[in-house]
């Protein structure tokens, strides 16, 4: 079986507060809607299965970029909000963190029936993908946490995370079924990570006489699986810094929403109304919707559409978020029943920031930017996991 890829991330022991969870399960639906809409269900997967996109998702929902956190609290919030729409998708979320991973089986099981879909082989590709992570590659990270994702076209993608208590990180794998050829081919081409001393790998070539041993007591061949594709590496620190960012992109994105108004764009006069920092934000999830997968290498910049949980890179601006998931569902809205001139506007977004890119020369102070947006964050309904964002002490003083 082939890896799509994989994360390291710093473990995180932070919570989800019940106002960013809802707004997490809302703009995770807006957002896979959008997707089905434009582009199917096997999209959704394939972006489940690729850890920059994923990660990139997490961040423009107003999680901790950088943290493991990321992994449980988005599939946590798409399991919510998408499988009460499973049969209209034709996507199922199962599995979770846990004691909700050990339900993983009865849940493929009932998928399959709903959906006449062999459950006993879901299950089987379910087990597998574990076991491979878990055992057949021991590198120190022992899985707490394992999502499987299936259509009812019998396509399938897995995200499951592993902790290491002697390294304080995670290690999120990603698997995508239409990379399947069999359970017993070649093993891994490369796995990066930081080395973490010796790590017993029973799908690696020089393991083969160990394996022949242990196939004449069990006549059962090992799981093995192909090469993983691709590795994000998340740093240790929290804050954002200029060197996690690809200023010319994020640049681009600041000066449409600040430097021009949509009603200098004649393909986004359906947007007109919205202000700058809706734009802003609307633009970045706009990317996440419409990328291509070269796009999200810089996971970090998608946390300047609503800010993080912990304020870093500023407090999430819940008025924002919550105008930027109406504008999203009011599209799809239309979509759904032929009227797409909304969400096409949504899509030119990102297309003219793009464009921008070309010939666009960063010059804004980076650390200035930050310092803005959280200044500024109290006016937006700015909230962190610690309370909520105040006026700076020069504007507390107007107030009063």
């Amino acid at each position: 079986m082939k890896r799509s890829g994989s994360a390291d991330l710093p473990l995180h022991y932070g919570y989800v507060p019940a106002w960013l969870a809802e707004r997490m399960a809302k703009l995770g639906l807006a957002i896979t809607e959008a997707i089905l809409v434009e582009y199917g269900k096997a999209e959704v997967l394939r972006r489940l299965s690729d850890p920059f996109w994923f990660q990139s998702l997490g961040a423009v929902m107003g999680m901790d970029w950088h943290s493991s956190g990321i992994t449980t609290s988005v599939m946590g919030a798409l399991k919510r909000a998408i499988n009460p729409h499973s049969k209209e998708f034709g996507i199922y979320i199962c599995g979770g963190k846990g004691k909700h991973s050990r339900l993983t089986p009865q849940e493929l099981v009932q998928v399959g029936n709903r959906t006449g879909l062999d459950g006993n082989y879901l299950v089987r590709c379910s087990k597998l993908s574990a076991k491979v992570d878990n055992t057949a590659i021991q590198d120190g990270f022992q899985l707490y946490t394992h999502n499987f994702i299936v259509s009812d076209e019998g396509q399938w993608a897995v995200v499951q995370q592993g902790m290491s208590n002697g390294s304080s990180t995670a290690r999120r794998y990603h698997w995508h079924s239409p990379d399947l050829t069999s359970f017993v081919e070649e093993p891994h081409a490369f796995i990066y990570g930081k080395n973490q001393g010796n790590i017993l790998n029973m799908v690696s070539r020089d393991a083969l006489s160990a394996r022949n041993a242990m196939m004449e007591i069990s006549r059962e061949e090992p799981n093995r699986m192909l090469q993983e594709t691709q590795k994000l590496v998340i740093p240790a620190h929290h804050d954002v810094r200029e060197k996690d960012v690809d200023l010319k992109r994020l640049g681009s994105v600041l000066w449409l929403a600040h430097e021009k108004k949509p009603a200098d764009f004649a393909e986004l006069l359906l947007l007109e109304g919205l202000g700058p920092r809706t734009l802003q934000s609307l633009a970045l999830v706009s990317e996440v919707i419409y990328g291509a997968p070269s796009r999200f290498k810089d996971p970090a910049r998608y946390s300047f559409a609503h800010g993080g949980k912990d304020g870093h890179p500023f407090p999430v601006l819940t008025k924002v978020y919550d105008e930027t998931i109406s504008v999203l569902q009011t599209a799809v809205h239309k979509a759904k029943i032929g009227e797409s001139d909304k969400q096409q506007a949504i899509r030119k977004l990102t297309e003219i920031a793009q464009r921008a890119e070309k010939d666009f020369t960063p010059n804004a102070n980076f650390d200035k930017v930050i310092e803005k947006e959280r200044a500024d964050s109290w006016k937006y309904g700015g909230r962190t996991v610690f309370g909520k964002a105040k006026p700076p002490i020069e504007q507390q003083l107007k107030l009063f």
